[in-house]
């Protein structure tokens, strides 16, 4: 039975924002970039728990994975069944606070 993926709020605008970064130097790359990671989310509705444990999380554990340069943080719940999309994040970047 799959996990239903949430997006939050900032999850979302960080998607937005490096897409947008992207696009002022070639729209299409923006596309696929942010294609490619929609795409590389959608699997953690069926396997939530693939990406390793991230211990920095005020929530308790979350877990992260990785498209290309970016890393995608999520917590995971049992009891609704969801995941939800916490922050994507270049890998050069420090580390989002959560």
């Amino acid at each position: 039975m799959d996990f239903k993926v949430i997006w939050s709020e900032a999850a979302l605008t960080d998607l937005q924002e490096l897409c947008a970064y992207i696009a002022r130097d070639n729209p299409e790359a923006a596309l696929r970039m942010g294609r490619g990671i929609l795409a590389h989310v959608r699997i953690l509705g069926s396997f939530p728990l693939i990406g390793p444990a991230y211990p920095r999380g005020t929530r308790g554990p979350l877990r992260e994975i990785v498209f290309r340069s970016y890393r995608i943080f999520y917590d995971v719940s049992e009891e609704t069944r969801g995941v939800e999309i916490l922050h994507v994040w270049h890998g050069a970047r420090e580390e989002p606070k959560f």
